[in-house]
């Protein structure tokens, strides 16, 4: 099931006098964080307006409505921000890597299930899915075009066809 708030970053500190804080962006860009009006805290329960935005060494520094000074700023250290997915623009066959958590991998040939993916990490050349069976067998999958054939994220369902020797033991 897709999540409606998806974390985005983590406040780390606080920069200046004026309550403004540093936040480490989990996403592809710090980039991405500029584009939003209201980010929130609490799993999405708090909504909190964005004064102003801006990127600083891939870090992005923030200024929250209601937050004017540096002891304001401190409370905030260590909390995780989000964003609502309805202020996303996505196009088709786009999707959020919190979305592929969970996602069953299964064989398009044979059926056979490799597992669930607990994390996606970039290479650099592709990402790779790091899956977990319910034997505690782990394994990767390159996520290239000749190896991942379908992504059926509402389904929760990942078909792949795996190049040879990708699972021998």
């Amino acid at each position: 099931m897709k999540k409606q708030f998806l974390e985005c970053g983590k406040i780390v500190t606080t920069h200046g006098v004026r309550g403004e804080v540093r936040v480490q962006p989990w996403c592809d860009a710090p980039e991405f964080l500029l584009e939003f009006d209201t980010l929130y805290l609490e799993k999405g329960q708090q909504a909190i307006a964005v004064q102003r935005a801006r990127v600083h060494k891939n870090i992005v520094i923030l200024q929250l409505e209601g937050v004017g000074t540096v002891e304001e700023a401190v409370k905030l250290r260590g909390k995780v921000l989000y964003v609502n997915r309805s202020d996303v623009p996505m196009d088709d066959g786009e999707y959020f890597v919190q979305d592929l958590i969970g996602c069953t991998v299964t064989d398009v040939d044979t059926g056979a299930d490799y597992g669930k993916i607990y994390d996606v990490r970039p290479t650099g050349a592709n990402d790779v899915y790091y899956l977990r069976d319910d034997s505690g067998t782990e394994r990767l999958v390159p996520a290239i075009p000749d190896v991942v054939l379908e992504r059926d994220i509402d389904g929760g369902v990942i078909r792949i066809r795996p190049l040879e020797g990708l699972f021998d033991d």
